[in-house]
């Protein structure tokens, strides 16, 4: 919904200087200046400086002149001006608002209004520019000349272009799984400290593999302005697990690719998607080509869908939407779904996600807030349950996101249509909204995706703003790469869900008799069965046995620390792949958990530890994705620490100079604790402090850990109450999460 435009032109205008190109998350200092137009501002008249929702750019403060963001304000003609901060203060997505009124006096045309963001002149390192690539960001005026408050935007607004800074971090993303002889492709890239893809790179990379890859050249150079580089139609003719290192011209190692399995036959193969992300047209960053193009050709995704908030979706919007879809659709190469989401209040149900088979499909909002055009109003579902009975007849999937508002799968439920639930984004874990599942027994899979508003989109670094998490991805296990294999896959919740990495897994159901596997949700009504021993992540059996056998593969991107293995609410075995014989002097210390389920579920860890007795030899960081909240070692046995959680994790190992002595003083707001170094073992202890699972724990772990295959077989004993809900979270020591999709077996 746009500002008022009335006599625009007449409202002056505003220049930024400097411009060009400066680096995301550097320091600089911007001085905007307003002219007033013919009609002046009128004494009580105010003008906004608005910045996007995604937008991390540093809060304005104007108290401490030798402070980070200290920002000045004043007018030419000396009229005295009322000034402040406020994230909320406009209307979306420009909502991050600097007010400023004429308090006492007027302006004329000509006068004009200073605003420096970041002034030096004081001993001021500057203001903090945003952390993430957008080559138009602005800093958009809006002026109330007749004090009003009704808001005029101006014609021509000023903007900077935050750009990549150098690359500290690379990847190479290869397929996780492939048959023998089957082409595929490498991408490579590097990534700066902010987790932004670098056009800086400058250098000649070696692969150095344990199979021979047939295409791989054995070098390639990467010159600025490149964002990436990949290399088709490489192919591996030797059946096993291949691992890609790449290396610098002194053999340094740069990174290493993630997991690829060779098979001699598969069905079905692994494609990852992340299903759930926004441009500028809506509450993200760059316009919506710009976010496909990133997810195909930077985040090397094999499947995407734009979700931008229903009710900031015009018509127009929403048939570019259906038109960038099927524009860069291709089978084999990248598949593009047409969808939206749902953003309905929570208590009508929270937010969803709807992903259509085909383009040209209505959508059915939650409501007009931000929409001006009126005239489709009656399509409007404004509750969960209108938005289910809308889409009754349509070719269409939905699953139940949590972002600022969340889903309520208690309130409104349907099986036909919403077959998976979000355990992950940008905004946090959410492992609760699988219980809420499992409690109601329903039949879901597990997603994972990112909601990314920084447009990021497949490689979603969280940065310096809410966010607490970096955005998650889905694994769709399909028979190929069209938008039907992938939907087949969505509704048999053949897949899995990751916090970001790309790991293979693979997790199976042995029966010792024929079970019954039903081709859909017997539930929803009659539907085919074959009679199977085997079956694998999502699939719904029947059977007559007691027991049956729960199988586990997984080649992992990091070292695993452990894998659980559950049933519904319970986990029925922790496994990890070391036992207490090899715990040396490493302890790892983890904060989780969330204030609650809404938009304020941000909890705060600052605090620190001390180590009485002992020692830090060194300390390595878990998740600390904003590089504004640190972990610090200030003495020999001391460490502080600023950080926040959503529902997932952060933390530290950190190797003792003696495995056993002294005792580990932990202090937060939260949790305070002593804990004797002898009494940390494998096992978990765990200090709990309300919300939900906010909680510290410590535990012991080797002090290397270099396993990252696992092969698990579990003996389970099946209930007769209701639905066997049988899946894995896997734990990597990198701080990833990985979650399979259940299978259900009923007797």
């Amino acid at each position: 919904m746009p500002h008022s435009t009335y006599f625009a032109e007449r409202m002056g205008h505003a220049t930024i200087d400097p411009q060009g190109e400066f680096e995301a998350g550097s320091f600089q200092s911007f001085t905007l200046t307003y002219t007033a137009g013919f009609f002046g501002i009128d004494d009580t008249g105010s003008i906004k400086i608005v910045h996007r929702f995604a937008s991390d750019m540093g809060r304005p403060q104007f108290t401490d002149p030798r402070g980070w963001n200290y920002t000045t304000v004043e007018a030419s003609n000396g009229a005295v001006l009322e000034v402040k901060y406020d994230g909320k203060m406009n209307i979306r997505p420009w909502d991050k608002t600097l007010f400023i009124r004429v308090v006492r006096g007027f302006l004329r045309e000509g006068d004009r209004i200073i605003a420096r963001f970041g002034d030096r002149r004081q001993g001021s390192p500057g203001i903090r520019v945003q952390t993430f690539h957008e080559p138009t960001f602005e800093f958009r005026v809006l002026v109330d000349a007749w004090a009003t408050y009704n808001y005029v935007e101006l014609p021509e607004q000023p903007y900077i272009s935050v750009v990549a800074g150098p690359p500290v971090l690379y990847k190479a993303i290869v397929p996780t799984l492939r048959k023998r002889g089957q082409p595929f492709r490498l991408g490579f890239k590097g990534e700066d400290r902010w987790g932004n893809v670098s056009h800086k790179m400058d250098l000649t990379v070696h692969f150095v593999t344990n199979v021979k890859i047939e295409g791989l050249p054995e070098s390639v150079r990467i010159r600025p302005g490149e964002y990436a580089k990949v290399i088709e139609n490489l192919s591996v003719h030797e059946a096993g697990d291949v691992t890609l290192r790449v290396v610098d011209d002194s053999g340094n190692l740069l990174c290493e690719g993630n997991p690829l399995r060779i098979m001699e036959k598969a069905e079905l193969f692994p494609f990852w998607a992340d299903l759930h992300g926004q441009s500028e047209e809506t509450i993200g960053t760059n316009s919506a080509r710009e976010l496909i193009e990133f997810a195909r050709d930077r985040a090397f995704l094999d499947t995407m869908c734009h979700q931008g908030n229903d009710f900031q979706i015009t018509t127009p919007f929403w048939n570019e939407l259906n038109k960038l879809s099927k524009e860069f659709n291709q089978d084999g190469k990248f598949i593009m779904f047409p969808g939206y989401e749902w953003s309905g209040n929570t208590g009508l149900g929270g937010d969803r996600n709807v992903l259509f088979m085909h383009e040209g499909r209505p959508i059915h909002r939650s409501h007009h807030a931000l929409v001006e055009d009126l005239s489709d109003v009656g399509t409007d579902a404004n509750s969960a349950e209108e938005l289910f009975r809308a889409l009754k007849h349509e070719d269409c999937v939905v699953f139940a996101h949590i972002g600022g508002r969340y889903a309520d799968i208690k309130m409104a439920h349907d099986a036909r249509l919403e077959r998976a639930v979000e355990v992950h984004s940008d905004w946090g874990t959410f492992e609760w909204l699988i219980q809420d599942a499992l409690e109601q027994g329903y039949r879901v899979g597990i997603v994972a995706n990112s909601d990314g508003h920084k447009g990021r989109h497949g490689a979603s670094h969280p940065g310096a703003s809410l966010f607490g998490a970096y955005g998650g991805l889905s694994c769709l296990l399909a028979t190929g790469l069209t938008r039907g294999a992938l939907f087949d896959a969505l509704r048999k919740r053949h897949h899995y869900a990751t916090t970001g990495c790309r790991m293979f897994l693979d997790t199976r159901a042995k029966f010792d008799a024929d079970a019954e596997l039903f081709a859909d949700d017997p539930n929803l009504g009659p539907t085919n069965s074959s009679k199977v021993k085997t079956a694998m992540m999502g699939d719904i059996l029947r059977s007559k046995a007691k027991e049956m056998t729960f199988t586990v593969q997984a080649v992992a991107s990091a070292p695993i620390e452990r894998i659980e293995i559950r049933n519904r609410l319970e986990t029925l075995e922790t496994f990890r792949p070391f036992d207490e014989k090899a715990l040396g002097r490493r302890i790892r210390v983890i904060w989780e958990g969330s204030e609650y389920r809404g938009r304020g579920r941000q909890t705060v860890w600052d605090g620190g530890c001390t180590l009485a007795g002992n020692r830090f030899e060194r300390v390595r960081p878990i998740n600390f994705w904003n590089l504004d909240k640190k972990l610090e070692q200030i003495a020999p046995g001391e460490l502080k620490w600023a950080a926040l959680t959503t529902g997932g994790f952060g933390g530290f190992d950190a190797w003792l100079a003696d495995p056993g002595a002294g005792t580990l003083k932990i202090d937060t707001a939260l949790v305070k604790t002593e804990i004797k170094v002898a009494d940390i073992g494998i096992n978990d202890l765990t200090f709990a402090n309300g919300g939900i699972k906010r909680q510290i724990r410590v535990f012991r772990l080797p002090d290397a850990n270099p396993h990252r295959r696992a092969q698990l077989e579990h003996r389970i004993a099946l209930t007769d109450d209701g639905d066997n809900a049988l899946y894995v979270c896997v734990t990597q020591e990198d701080g990833n999460l990985i979650w399979s999709s259940p299978i259900y077996v009923f007797r």
